[in-house]
């Protein structure tokens, strides 16, 4: 790799480092954090579902899946998360569109979340791009009563639209954004504890950086801040080391005490994941059955998909 070319992008990367380690200090203040909200352990592969606005990253389309369970040998009622998020660009425009798809359950609680987005971006410099996004969809909350002879419970199905929008500055080698993706125009009613902080507000701050150490060897840190009513103030801090930009090894800590281990594999048109997390409290140090299996899969296609996406 030439020697120039490092040194440049080195200088560039300076100017970003601030802004991760803010995100860092900032995370150290979610000591208090309660429930979690939906960011997952391979966060920095797939930010549209948090912020759209990241969708213009890359110039190819996208399919990304993503499949997390808590709880594994329980055969119901076991914490699961599933994500599908279609990205389409339009070139032309300097533009991409899409869809999200989010499903949430716990026991006897379901939410499902469905929204359609679109995302412009502006160029400010040769290299540096502002893009803002807007989604709308609606959010349905199920609770299906587990004893139907206790007069106290009684199923609830219930419904509500669903706005954001977000704002994402970037380049080929840094992202940093402001999102609201779920802006929900009322509260849906009755939701436990865990619920109720899934139909609420989610605000979200979200940055990497992509720093090529040598010709075989790319880091990339990256970090999420989230922040609801219920939930206070929620970061994950990560960081993944590619070798020769196919094999990424990857450690992820989130600061409700709960710390990853990710492995991913990237080819020019698939990248698989996968990440296994465990909590660091003392009540659940080393409990393997309260471990979270989380499965990624991302197909990219049309123009652009013949190159790696590493940020």
């Amino acid at each position: 790799m030439n020697k120039l070319y490092v040194k440049t992008v080195s200088n560039r990367l300076k100017l970003f480092y601030p802004a991760v380690i803010l995100f860092v200090l900032l995370g150290s203040m979610a000591a208090n954090a309660q429930q979690r909200l939906n960011n997952y352990a391979q966060f920095a592969d797939n930010v549209t579902p948090f912020n759209p606005a990241y969708s213009l990253l890359d110039k190819a389309g996208s399919v990304n899946t993503l499949l997390s369970r808590q709880f594994v040998e329980i055969q119901t009622g076991a914490p699961t998360y599933f994500l599908f998020n279609l990205n389409i660009p339009f070139e032309s425009m300097n533009a991409a569109g899409g869809l999200i798809l989010k499903n949430n359950s716990i026991g006897p609680e379901t939410l499902t979340e469905i929204n359609a987005f679109f995302a412009k971006s502006i160029q400010l410099t040769d290299k540096d791009f502002l893009s803002v996004s807007l989604n709308a969809g609606f959010q349905k909350y199920v609770f299906q009563d587990p004893d139907p002879t206790d007069p106290e419970f009684s199923d609830i199905r219930q419904n509500t639209p669903n706005l954001g929008f977000g704002v994402m500055f970037y380049s080929d080698n840094y992202y940093v954004g402001l999102s609201v993706p779920e802006l929900t125009i009322r509260n849906l009613g009755n939701a436990s504890a865990q619920s109720q902080a899934d139909l609420e507000n989610h605000y979200y701050i979200c940055g990497a950086i992509l720093a090529p150490l040598d010709e075989d060897f790319t880091f990339k840190p990256a970090s999420i801040i989230a922040y609801s009513q219920h939930n206070n103030v929620v970061a994950s801090v990560s960081g993944t080391l590619y070798i020769k930009n196919t094999l990424g090894l990857g450690v992820d800590y989130r600061t409700d005490k709960q710390v990853a281990g990710i492995l991913s594999y990237t080819l020019d048109y698939f990248r698989l994941g996968y990440s296994y997390q465990v909590g660091t409290s003392s009540n659940n140090l080393g409990a393997i059955n309260n471990a979270t299996h989380e499965v990624t899969l991302s197909y990219r296609f049309g123009r652009g998909s013949g190159t790696q996406k590493l940020l």
